[in-house]
């Protein structure tokens, strides 16, 4: 996989976990980074680190993705910092399971707001300066959830099951400019999002999943960098799975 000399990359929620690893695949292959996220003394940490370890440019942005002011005033620093943007990430994402019976409205708002309206806002922002340059690559982090569905995350599973149709919508309205927009959809990887589930319910995932192992950070990472990459441009409203057969579709 390749990229073009001075490519920029923009990664919601870039300062930990998926993000991290994200950021650091793309950096080591030679793009520059704005690590957007709402923790900004971590992302600034993750920024010096990046940069450090493989020469990069990397910056940190403070970022809300749920606000649509916030995600327009990080794009508007990023090209002024950074003097373009080739690649969004929409990375940053959250859960709040429960039963339907005992989901709080706010847990259904929060989710559905940050993960998929946060994606809607962070493209929106960016989408000018993409079609102006005839080029882009747009990876939205959906998930096995939105495509098979999950018990106790009938926001989260809605939330990713939008983003796959939001793929597809943005893919088609935008292909004409040379913009590719595709998503990611991992199976069970150790995160923060992750680490609460019950023994119980670990166990019987494990079950699912025909490679008989949950994934790693690293292994879905290295799948936005392949759908981000030069070589890609053929390749548009995609969702690939990274989930060990887990869904098979």
């Amino acid at each position: 996989m390749t990229f073009s000399p001075n490519r920029v990359a923009v990664v919601t929620g870039g300062a930990q976990s998926i993000g991290r690893a994200i950021v650091d695949r793309l950096a080591k292959a030679g793009v520059d980074i704005v690590i957007a996220d709402i923790q900004l003394e971590k992302a600034q940490a993750s920024a010096k680190e990046v940069a450090a370890a493989t020469g990069r440019r990397a910056i940190a942005l403070p970022l809300d993705v749920s606000s649509t002011a916030s995600a327009a005033e990080m794009i508007e620093k990023a090209l002024a910092q950074m003097g373009r943007i080739d690649i969004l990430v929409n990375n940053a994402g959250t859960t709040r399971d429960n039963l339907i019976m005992r989901m709080d409205e706010a847990d259904w708002d929060k989710v559905l707001d940050i993960n998929l309206k946060g994606a809607w806002n962070c493209a929106k922002a960016v989408i000018r300066s993409m079609m102006k340059a005839r080029y882009g690559r747009i990876v939205n982090m959906a998930s096995v959830s939105g495509l098979a569905g999950q018990a106790g995350q009938t926001n989260y599973s809605a939330s990713k099951a939008g983003l796959i149709g939001f793929t597809k919508a943005l893919a088609r309205e935008v292909a004409s400019r040379g913009i590719t927009v595709n998503a990611v959809a991992p199976g069970f990887v150790p995160t923060a999002l992750t680490k609460d589930l019950p023994p119980d319910l670990k166990e019987a995932l494990m079950k699912m999943i025909p490679v008989g192992r949950w994934g790693t950070t690293d292994e879905i990472a290295y799948a936005v960098e392949f759908l981000a990459a030069d070589e890609a441009a053929y390749i548009t409203g995609h969702i690939l799975s990274v989930d060990g057969g887990m869904v098979m579709m």
